[in-house]
């Protein structure tokens, strides 16, 4: 059905990582979530009502918390779709988010009453009658639940949406909470045994855990997660496609909200290029990173010898030191400075942030095995982190 609309509603439907065909799909799923989960929910609540099982009541408002959650969740689209404006030049793109968290609150919120109200029942049971309507209703919700869990997967990977993700596993979650409600229904129709408070609380449980992990959807990003391995590799696939580029480092992706990003790296270059041609090659990769991922691109310029014999030597006994102490090491900008009586070899080595040693060991260790091949070899080191 999502699909069916969007094909013949949303223009150039296919090309997601458009900003305004993101927010189309965000409002149109947000849409078709509100009027599915108020069908779900009146139909539980009359159910629950007659039948007097609690939790069927208590899925009920899960449900309509889920319409709320989606009404949030449209809202947050329309808002994270604003132009940039003065005050907010990088765009309002992580209102989206931010939607997603509130969404998480108020589930972890039901989650929690849900789980009061079903240990009250335990404590104070009362009459419950089952029907074969009643089960219908719960394995018509069950379905529908899958089929929204179903097509915000698919929407959610589309336009990588972590707050639509959120939405799917809460989904999935609802789908089981309804099957334990359907258990109880079951086992009450035919043995007549009270579990409905039990069976709550389980919902309850499955609630709170789905809140716990769309929160965490959501906090990530506006933390600062780091970028897809898919999105570094093309940047680097990109960059480096163009002959002049000798080498990538200090790359950053800075995620101001989907479909809002900026990329900055260091390309070295031949310090014995033209400055003009070089120049206008690093302006065609900032076009075409712009272009294809849809960001702003700034890259700065390194220049590094590539024919200077002694340089080379010097760096081939640094990556042999940095081989021999293991782990994931790497260097960048790297230089000599000769003295009277030594050379400075200057560079920075990246590291992992699990890295065992700390910086200061590290650029010791370094310095101790370079000097065990050389004594007039002194380094200059700066430790940099990986930002992908």
């Amino acid at each position: 059905m999502i699909t069916f609309i969007a094909r013949h509603f949303i223009k150039n439907y296919e090309d997601t990582d458009n900003p305004r065909i993101r927010r189309s799909y965000g409002i149109l799923c947000g849409s078709v979530g509100i009027v599915l989960n108020i069908l779900l929910f009146a139909a539980k609540f009359a159910a629950g009502t007659v039948s007097g099982f609690i939790s069927i009541t208590a899925d009920a408002f899960n449900n309509l918390s889920d319409a709320g959650s989606s009404i949030i969740t449209l809202i947050g689209f329309k808002m994270a779709g604003q132009r940039p404006d003065p005050e907010h030049p990088f765009g309002h793109g992580r209102i989206e988010y931010l939607s997603g968290l509130f969404v998480s609150i108020a589930i972890l919120f039901m989650a929690v009453e849900l789980i009061r109200t079903s240990f009250d029942k335990v404590l104070h049971p009362v009459p419950s009658e089952s029907s074969l309507l009643l089960m219908l209703i719960l394995l018509l919700s069950i379905a529908v639940k899958l089929y929204m869990a179903f097509y915000n997967t698919a929407v959610g990977r589309k336009i990588n949406s972590a707050g639509m993700r959120a939405t799917a596993m809460d989904s999935i979650s609802d789908s089981c909470a309804t099957a334990a409600v359907l258990l109880a229904t079951i086992i009450m129709h035919f043995t007549g045994i009270n579990i409905d408070g039990y069976c709550g609380i389980l919902v309850g449980c499955f609630i709170f855990y789905a809140g716990c992990r769309a929160a965490g959807e959501t906090i990530s990003p506006l933390l600062g997660q780091k970028p897809s391995p898919k999105l570094v590799d093309r940047i680097h696939e990109i960059v480096r496609s163009y002959p002049e580029v000798l080498g990538i480092h200090d790359l950053i992706v800075h995620d101001y909200g989907p479909g809002r990003l900026m990329i900055s790296l260091h390309a070295e270059v031949s310090a014995k290029g033209d400055i003009l041609i070089l120049h206008d090659t690093i302006d065609r990769i900032e076009q075409q990173l712009g272009s294809e991922l849809n960001c702003d691109a700034v890259i700065h310029m390194d220049p590094i010898l590539t024919d200077d014999a002694e340089t080379q030597e010097y760096r081939a006994i640094v990556l042999q030191a940095l081989a021999d102490m293991g782990g994931a090491l790497q260097i960048h900008d790297f230089r000599i400075v000769k003295g009277p009586t030594h050379t400075n070899l200057i560079f920075d080595v990246v590291t992992p942030y699990d890295y065992a040693l700390t910086d200061s060991r590290l650029q010791e260790e370094i310095q101790t095995r370079v000097q065990a091949k050389d004594a007039s070899l002194f380094t200059v080191i700066h430790v940099d982190k990986a930002y992908t």
